[in-house]
């Protein structure tokens, strides 16, 4: 038993001495050994409390949000700028000049011309009667009425006032206006005022060129009238507002000196299902109106007006001479009114035949008026 026990205690020590022994080596390589945990466990930037520079606690600045000015708000163009009567009045007429082209016939009595002229850089067309004779004869411009540019032809239905103007002593030019072959097409004419453009032009070349050597030698710069029917009679009622050289102007069957009522009538009535001409001019505002139309203007006519219109006229309203006519009268012009109750938008027969006669005669008195 003695020998078992001792035995016994004897492992007991080893055991220790070894414990011993592994715990002082366990303690030595602990104090020894280089961490290698360190290098995985570096903190990384985002957890530092260093804050980095694009860190987007800083705030971020946008000068030109704040820095750049705001543009002024831009003008309304004014679209009808230039079919107002003060823009005709103001501007100028007559470049280049007038010429003949060829020679279509002589009768006796009077020979007639094709004749081309200028018109803001237009070539325009025109027929011309001269009488017979030494001259200087008076000038009467013949402006006809609407017809479809398409059908169109230099000697229209109006030539036949233009020819008994001619035998009457007057020296006539009939305008082909822009648009009408063969003259220029494709030229901007809202409110027609392509048109009277077209007439002031010629009037200012009349002025430039008649008396002088030349196609209009034997034209007359001081006594020039005009003659109008319906829509031309509209372009005359707008040229005699501007041109103070117009000394007389018969209106014929005309439209409105109140360009409103003529293109609600140009749109509504005469458009048909096409309805194209009349919406840009129907667009205008009231005062646009008070710039555009003759109405507002007829205090500017210089020279003497004859008016004449047809009681059965199913084209151009009657009454529109009539107001006309009353218009002219109130403010202290020379205005005689003519009514023809059998007439329509045309005279024939009897009502022609009274119609060129008292023509006529009012251009003689106009013209001997100084």
């Amino acid at each position: 038993m003695r020998v078992f026990g001792l035995c016994w205690l004897g492992i007991a020590l080893a055991l220790c001495t070894l414990a011993c022994q592994q715990s002082t080596q366990l303690v030595s390589l602990l104090a020894t050994a280089t961490p290698t945990v360190t290098a995985t466990f570096t903190p990384s930037s985002t957890a530092s409390s260093t804050p980095s520079p694009t860190a987007t606690v800083t705030p971020s600045l946008t000068p030109t949000a704040t820095l750049t000015p705001t543009p002024a708000p831009t003008a309304t163009p004014d679209v009808y700028a230039n079919y107002t009567i003060a823009h005709l009045q103001g501007r100028t007429y007559g470049a280049g000049e007038l010429q003949i082209e060829e020679t279509w016939g002589n009768n006796g009595v009077f020979t007639r011309y094709l004749v081309s002229y200028p018109s803001d850089g237009l070539n325009l067309y025109a027929f011309m009667n001269v009488p017979a004779g030494e001259g200087p004869f008076p000038v009467v411009l013949v402006l006809h009425g609407y017809v479809n540019p398409d059908a169109y032809q230099v000697l229209t239905y109006t030539t036949r006032y233009a020819d008994a103007l001619a035998r009457a002593g007057f020296l006539v030019i009939h305008p082909n206006y822009r648009n009408h072959p063969p003259s220029t097409t494709g030229a901007d004419n809202y409110f027609r005022t392509g048109y009277a453009v077209d007439v002031l032009n010629l009037i200012a070349l009349v002025k430039k060129q008649g008396g002088q050597a030349g196609a209009l030698q034997l034209a007359d710069p001081n006594r020039i009238g005009q003659w109008g029917h319906s829509m031309g009679g509209g372009i005359a009622q707008k040229v005699a507002v501007v041109s103070p050289d117009v000394r007389a102007t018969v209106l014929y069957g005309a439209m409105s000196s109140d360009d409103y009522l003529n293109f609600q009538r140009i749109y509504y009535v005469f458009g048909g299902n096409a309805r194209v001409e009349g919406l840009f001019e129907l667009a205008a505002t009231p005062a646009d109106y008070e710039r555009i139309s003759p109405l507002y203007y007829l205090q500017n006519i210089q020279g003497a007006v004859s008016i004449h219109h047809g009681l059965l006229d199913e084209e151009v309203p009657p009454e529109w001479s009539a107001q006309t006519c009353q218009q002219l009268q109130a403010l202290g012009k020379s205005a005689e009114c003519f009514q023809y109750p059998m007439a329509h938008h045309i005279f024939y027969d009897a009502d022609d035949a009274l119609f060129l006669q008292r023509v006529i005669a009012f251009f003689q008195s106009a013209f001997l008026t100084d």
